[in-house]
């Protein structure tokens, strides 16, 4: 057999697994910011991300409620790359809950699938 015969098909098995890596899916995130009415970071703020569909009896959707705090610049990320399946359309529209003693906030975030998808929530008293 001749080293071109050989170098063809190896050449072809090379370019097919590169290809595959093209397609790579990308991390689908949610990135919160809590901020006070002045417009600082709050650290320590709990958040939570929940689905709160209107009809409930369709799915559970408990699965994609996420808690965390915030860290120093008063965000938190959550990753839903676990959640997401290629090829689906539309990922999820989900309430945030934001809180840090007599403070609170919400608000809502739509999460489009492989990217960070970015919100910021601002905390007040009696809000």
């Amino acid at each position: 057999m001749s080293a071109k015969a050989l170098l063809v098909p190896a050449l072809l098995i090379i370019l097919g697994s590169g290809l595959g890596a093209c397609n790579k899916e990308k991390a689908t995130k949610a990135e919160i910011t809590v901020l006070d009415t002045a417009g600082a970071a709050v650290a320590g703020a709990y958040v939570k991300l929940y689905a709160n569909p209107s009809n409930p009896l369709q799915a559970d959707f408990s699965r994609l409620t996420m808690e965390g705090t915030t860290s120093s610049d008063g965000k938190v990320i959550f990753d839903y790359s676990d959640f997401y399946k290629r090829g689906q359309a539309g990922f999820a529209v989900l309430d945030i809950l934001a809180k840090k003693d007599s403070l609170s906030g919400d608000g809502i975030i739509r999460i489009e699938e492989e990217q960070t998808n970015e919100e910021t929530v601002v905390i007040a008293v009696g809000n």
